[in-house]
């Protein structure tokens, strides 16, 4: 953060550490989390601060629902979200795993940004399906 300008308040060092523990989480789920130890921290400051962190490229987000967009970190492998519209089950699914489709989409001049993509539909286990 500092390399680019920022200063790396407290604040933000717990809201990026909320987001690290929590995988994918609401700014309400990042707030209530950073809440447990700063009383203090209220739902604007972690509003902004998830949007500095993706500006920098700590964190992604995602719309998993069509509520608030879900946060995760960086840090892992970069990956895309499958939900399921009937129990709500999301599945982490490396872009590794994405490689033919990128490459029917390379073939057209166009690069994705898997790790916003999420694809809706039904899991196994709600299909019936072993």
């Amino acid at each position: 953060m500092r390399e680019k300008g920022y200063r790396l308040t407290p604040q933000r060092e717990l809201i990026l550490a909320a987001v690290d523990s929590l995988g994918h989480a609401t700014p309400d789920e990042v707030l209530a989390k950073v809440q447990e130890t700063a009383s203090t921290v209220n739902a604007s400051t972690v509003y902004r601060t998830l949007e500095v962190l993706e500006e920098l490229g700590l964190v992604r987000h995602a719309h998993l629902t069509d509520r608030a967009p879900t946060y995760h970190s960086v840090r892992g492998h970069e990956h895309f979200h499958l939900v399921c519209r009937a129990c709500h089950a999301v599945t982490s699914v490396a872009a590794a795993e994405a490689a033919p489709f990128i490459e029917v989409l390379g073939a057209k001049g166009f690069v994705p940004d898997l790790g916003h993509l999420t694809v809706f539909g039904r899991c196994a286990n709600c299909e019936g399906v072993s």
